[in-house]
């Protein structure tokens, strides 16, 4: 049986908040996309997969759901100084994918981080096809796809992850097809397997609560 590693890695965060003297000056919005790194509850470090509305109109993204549990905090890992931009609201094991409410004021989104541009949601991809993912550790990489080899809902790509990747869009072209959660046997040597979106959309939708209907920026 292969091993399965998910690609979250710890971080060693200092204090988010500095000492104001006088009058405090609020932090301008920080801009968030698919592939930015988040640090969750200020000790894990994970990728967001991609930003955007549910059908509340509230500013939510998508992560691993291994990152964090319901209530956690999450924190641009760029922007520290801007502190707490949102929190976890759901966060499924069996998916393995977490819905993250961002506070508007906050957190500017944009649909390009990096090498990749997300314009939609689709199908998942199947071989031969070539996917690319963005992650906050190993930047743009892209590997042929394998499809869905158990009939899981996952999707297998060769694209090189390691820790911190977790979270991390997947795309071919510029449609979201899955989302980094984990690799197999070695951090860029053996696949790498995430769950698809159209099961993670489909899942929100039959709860209908946070990220029903959602759509990307």
């Amino acid at each position: 049986m292969l091993t399965r590693f998910a690609a979250v890695a710890a971080a060693t965060i200092g204090l988010l908040g500095t000492v104001l003297v006088g009058v405090a000056t609020a932090a301008p919005p920080v801009v968030m996309g698919g592939g930015t790194g988040i640090i969750v509850n200020d000790e894990l470090v994970c990728s967001l997969t991609t930003i955007g509305h549910d059908n509340a109109g509230r500013l939510v993204g998508l992560t691993a759901g291994h990152c964090g549990a319901v209530g956690a905090s999450v924190v641009a890992e760029t922007s520290q100084d801007s502190g707490v931009v949102g929190r976890f609201v759901v966060s499924n094991p069996a998916l393995d994918y977490a819905v993250i409410q961002f506070d508007p004021g906050k957190v500017t989104p944009v649909n390009r981080v990096g090498s990749v541009t997300i314009t939609g949601i689709g199908a998942p991809a199947g071989f031969p096809q070539v996917a690319c993912k963005e992650g906050r550790t190993t930047g743009n990489t892209c590997g042929i796809v394998y499809g869905d080899l158990l009939g899981t809902g996952e999707t297998w790509t060769q694209a090189c992850v390691v820790e911190g990747d977790s979270g991390a869009p997947v795309v071919v072209g510029t449609t979201l097809v899955a989302m980094v959660n984990a690799y197999l046997v070695a951090s860029c040597v053996g696949p790498e397997v995430g769950t698809n979106i159209s099961s993670i959309v489909a899942d929100m939708n039959a709860t209908g609560g946070y990220g029903a209907g959602y759509r990307p920026i």
